[in-house]
């Protein structure tokens, strides 16, 4: 297909990155947005399309998709939903508004924006949308809540939309990822310092290898983890293949809780997981 054209979030590093120039080795026609502006500077001076969209902004996720309109005649074969972030902490930790601000951007920014683009999708009888979900969106792990919580909803929400886009020629698909070398881990600290008063928690003293793992400089990869190419080459197949699947995992761990979860019993999961 020529001129084939795909909206990327969360270009600025990482997953992201690394689609928005895979996909343009490939000959799409690649929108990377960012939510920064200095990012999407970065960017266009790699010869990258690039512009502001930032989920937490309903305005900025309009201007992105009119954009796209604009430089495309008003047509949109892919989009790739993929910027998150992590609030790391103890559930019970967690207050009301950290989760309103985790749900804004991983869940209802991907939604809205797979809701403004479904239009031109339908009008040109084809479309993709790839949802960038996680192992965490099949397993809960500790201190992970509130990113667990809403891969969890992303999931169920990516489900019925593939169900009900059945017979539009519009494709949906999840990609669900374990470790991989990415910033979540760092760009997560300011979440953490701004909703977890984790020195009046009851778990104060658990909080120290939490801390220590998002403070400490890393000296070696996390066990199984891949660089983000290894999702690029699953949003490859999904994006161009006939027939895409409708989930892909990416890494062995991925593989091995999308198993343990189909035939453990919930304690012996349990047990599995906290034995990290």
């Amino acid at each position: 297909m020529p001129d084939r054209s795909i909206l990327i979030t969360g270009c600025s590093s990482g997953i992201g990155l690394d689609a928005a120039r895979g996909l343009k080795v490939r000959g799409w026609r690649v929108f990377a947005t960012c939510r920064q502006e200095t990012d999407c500077e970065r960017l266009r001076g790699e010869g990258l399309e690039s512009f502001r969209l930032d989920y937490a902004d309903e305005d900025s996720i309009a201007a992105a998709v009119d954009e796209v309109k604009q430089r495309t005649g008003g047509t949109l074969d892919a989009l790739f939903n993929n910027g998150a972030f992590a609030c790391p902490g103890a559930v019970e930790d967690l207050p009301r508004a950290a989760l309103r601000a985790i749900f804004e951007v991983n869940l209802f920014g991907y939604h809205d924006l797979a809701r403004r683009v479904i239009p031109m999708m339908r009008a040109q009888g084809h479309g993709r949308i790839v949802n960038c979900s996680s192992v965490l969106g099949l397993v809960g792990m500790t201190w992970r809540g509130a990113y667990v919580a809403t891969k969890f909803a992303m999931e169920g929400l990516t489900d019925v939309l593939r169900i009900e886009m059945k017979g539009t020629g519009i494709e949906v698909v999840l990609i669900e990822p374990g470790p991989i070398a990415t910033r979540i881990r760092e760009n997560a600290i300011p979440h953490f310092e701004k909703w977890i008063d984790w020195e009046n928690s009851a778990r104060a003293a658990q909080y120290a290898s939490l801390r220590g793992r998002l403070y400490d400089a890393r000296v070696k990869k996390d066990t199984f983890e891949l660089g983000p190419e290894a999702v690029t080459a699953k949003l490859v197949h999904a994006l161009e293949s006939r027939r895409p699947r409708a989930r892909y995992y990416v890494t062995t761990p991925t593989h091995i809780m999308g198993l343990a979860r189909r035939v453990l019993p919930t304690r012996m999961l349990d047990w599995l997981i906290a034995k990290g």
